[in-house]
């Protein structure tokens, strides 16, 4: 900023410490809302340390007993089961608002499923497959809900850098130069002023 562009009239400075005002309540209101964002940041990272845990623990365990029906079924007979399956998953998208920045819902339906929805004859086939089966379909609905959670941190922690940003733009430069623009006005003007009245003096000395 390129103080010489100012010119030092009144209504300037009105108009510089007017600005300034903005520019100061801007800051304040762009500071709570990033320690707001990283409040809800940090508790939905809470929920993810959480939901991978489950998916860890899931998947040992599902695997566990995929292995399980393999080695008693065989891999053909798990295999048959699982192509056996009539009715997928189904996903619904939708988007809900956290502090101001839109994230996606994800709703799951048909994931888990009765034995007798999963295709496959009851008969014919062992508790084995049914358990490996029912712990796979745990394990997705926990990667959905992992999928739905890890979204939503990349959306705050962009929204964060990106209000950092401003915040950092606005304290460390727009600030500072509206102060030091009024500043300069300021002390241009009480100048201008003495100068007045240094000339008005000489003035009335001259015709006195």
């Amino acid at each position: 900023m390129v103080l010489a562009e100012y010119k030092p009239t009144r209504s300037q400075l009105l108009q510089v410490r007017k600005t300034l005002k903005l520019a100061e309540r801007g800051h304040r209101l762009l500071k709570l809302k990033r320690d707001a964002l990283m409040i809800e940041f940090f508790q939905v990272l809470e929920r993810a340390r959480e939901v991978r845990s489950n998916i860890v623990d899931r998947y040992q365990d599902a695997a566990g007993k995929l292995a399980v029906a393999s080695a008693i079924e065989g891999r053909v007979g798990v295999r048959s089961a699982s192509h056996a399956l009539l009715q997928k998953p189904e996903l619904e998208l939708t988007t809900r608002n956290v502090m101001g920045i839109v994230v996606p819902k994800i709703k799951a339906e048909k994931v888990r499923k009765r034995i007798d929805e999963r295709g496959y004859g009851i008969i014919g086939t062992s508790p084995r497959i049914d358990a490996a089966a029912e712990a796979y379909e745990e394990l997705v609905e926990d990667v959905i809900v992992a999928a739905e959670i890890e979204t939503t941190m990349r959306r705050l922690i962009e929204e964060i850098e990106k209000v950092k940003r401003r915040v950092n733009a606005l304290e460390h430069r727009v600030i500072p130069e509206l102060e030091d623009t009024e500043r300069f006005i300021r002390l241009r003007l009480e100048e201008m002023e003495r100068e007045n009245i240094f000339r008005l003096k000489r003035f009335k000395e001259a015709g006195a």
